[in-house]
């Protein structure tokens, strides 16, 4: 598929809304983008994975209703334009999914701030300028926000001094961008994933750590990227959703709320 910064013709006259999703050729972004284009919408797919995004091309690239590009959401100008090219293709944008993250697993006294930085820069930075950006776009007609945000932004766990950080970060420019963009009838929301089975997440997780997991969650198990990507959507529909912003919406089989459990054998 072409760069959307290319001169192709304009998609106005297409029905159906229109997102862009950040991190969106793998993991809980790749599920909100196929749940997304299963209800109608269009889609601006955007990651700075090489490989990933080469297998959205594969997938996507034919389909009218998808833009690929590349992008580095801490790059404030490449997001600036490349999240304003995608809305000129589409003719409109009405929300913004924020999922591109990284993270880490490394207790505080092993964290260096070097990591820390980066992970802050990535997780919190990104969410902001590629927020601000489609907010922008969406103060003349309105739309929504979701930040996937995280269980570990609200309880702290293990191992999590620079990741937990960033996440509660995001939670807290949630709900400050919900307060600021309200007058333009811009929603902006959240969801706290608990443990979902993803590629970042199978790298920060080895076997003690799900079984830890899967003892405290009630549910008693990982979540699907795809349940992750239901609650984005309920967020992002308007029809759904009209008077719910600035809210914080855990996913997560019950991991948030969990008093005293059984200790199964």
């Amino acid at each position: 598929m072409a760069d959307p910064a290319t001169d192709e013709p304009s998609l106005a006259a297409a029905d159906g809304r229109a997102a862009i999703v950040t991190g969106g050729a793998s993991g809980i972004g790749l599920a909100c983008v196929e749940r997304l284009l299963a209800a109608g919408w269009r889609v601006g797919i955007l990651d700075r994975d090489h490989g990933a995004l080469a297998r959205v091309r594969e997938r996507f690239g034919d389909a009218p209703a998808a833009r690929i590009a590349e992008l580095d959401v801490t790059d404030e100008p490449a997001a600036t334009r490349v999240v304003g090219d995608i809305a000129n293709a589409f003719g409109r944008l009405d929300g913004v999914v924020n999922s591109a993250g990284i993270g880490a697993d490394a207790h505080v006294l092993d964290t260096p701030v070097e990591l820390l930085r980066r992970i802050l820069d990535v997780n919190v930075v990104g969410t902001f300028v590629v927020g601000r950006a489609g907010a922008r776009i969406m103060q003349a007609t309105g739309g929504a926000i979701v930040n996937i945000a995280s269980i570990s932004g609200l309880r702290g766990s293990k191992g999590r001094a620079a990741y937990g950080a960033s996440k509660g970060a995001v939670v807290t420019l949630t709900q400050v961008m919900a307060v600021d963009l309200a007058p333009w009838r811009i929603r902006v929301n959240a969801v706290a994933p608990g443990p979902v089975d993803t590629p970042m997440v199978e790298t920060l997780h080895p076997p003690e750590v799900r079984r830890a997991y899967l003892h405290h969650v009630p549910m008693r198990r990982y979540a699907r990227a795809d349940e992750i990507a239901a609650a984005v959507l309920f967020l992002l529909d308007d029809t759904l959703s009209s008077y719910v912003t600035g809210e914080i919406l855990a996913v997560d089989g019950g991991f948030r709320g969990a008093g005293m459990m059984l200790i199964e054998e």
